[in-house]
């Protein structure tokens, strides 16, 4: 399988990494579903948790049978679907909230398919800076790999904890912009602490490729991302934030302000 690391030190993700490692801080990563909790409200959050502090977005494109997220996620995305959110719609909501900071679009595999031959030009002509397919392992489909990796935006992986080295080497030679490393097994949620073996597999994963490390699943607090940006050089808030979302724009902006705080003092 041809390796899928062809971008270069110029695209915005690496660019946003490169910039942060010069000033020493930690990359605060903000998962939002598009159009939820309506499409009006989530075009107003894109823009206030960039405003806040986040430095990437991943933007998650509904989908009807999200296996990978837990309630808070699932449940956001069967709102965005109510709202008549696809791919297109978030494409469209990308490109209307003109952020300043590079967007991850993270998906499902089907919602991209579906999107057609031309979804990740689009994507990127929208302002999308990288994608993330969480039910696409390297190796299981390399032209559907191929094809995603060729394409001119960053391809982000998934480690998971349990990964082996040599297969996490496989996976960072196979991706770029960073890698997403999942805190614990499991879907994802709310969790009250940072998983103890932490360290240990961040340090395994460091020794297997040069590519950022982002940490997520179950950062919901300013302890969390303190503790996680001493070792990782981001955080990924998802759940948390779509929870803080679900209760108002100005909650999720709120907590996003008091996580960028923390990983400064990190």
């Amino acid at each position: 399988m041809a390796s899928m690391s062809a971008t270069t030190s110029s695209d915005p993700l690496s660019t946003r990494f490169a910039e942060l490692r010069d000033r020493g801080r930690r990359a605060l990563v903000v998962y939002l579903t598009a159009g939820f909790p309506d499409p009006a409200r989530s075009l107003e959050l894109l823009r206030g948790v960039a405003g806040a502090g986040a430095d990437v977005i991943e933007v998650g494109v509904p989908f009807s049978d999200p296996m990978a997220d837990g309630p808070i996620i699932q449940r956001s995305s069967q709102v965005a679907l109510e709202h008549g959110i696809g791919m297109r719609e978030t494409l469209a909501l990308v490109r209307d909230a003109a952020l300043e900071v590079p967007v991850v679009l993270f998906s499902y595999l089907n919602p991209i398919l579906a999107g057609g031959p031309a979804v990740l030009a689009t994507a990127r002509e929208a302002g999308v800076s990288g994608v993330l397919v969480t039910d696409l392992p390297v190796g299981v489909d390399p032209e559907r790999e191929a094809w995603l990796g060729s394409s001119g935006l960053a391809f982000v992986r998934l480690v998971a904890p349990t990964t082996p080295v040599e297969r996490m080497r496989e996976i960072g030679r196979h991706g770029s912009g960073f890698v997403y490393l999942i805190s614990r097994l499991g879907v994802t949620g709310v969790r009250d602490d940072v998983a103890a073996d932490l360290p240990e597999t961040v340090a395994r994963l460091r020794s297997a490729t040069t590519l950022p490390i982002c940490v997520g699943f179950g950062v919901s607090s300013a302890a969390h991302a303190t503790a996680i940006g001493r070792l990782a050089d981001g955080v990924v808030v998802g759940s948390a934030m779509v929870q803080a979302a679900s209760q108002g724009v100005q909650k999720a902006i709120d907590l996003t302000g008091e996580l960028r705080l923390a990983l400064d003092r990190a």
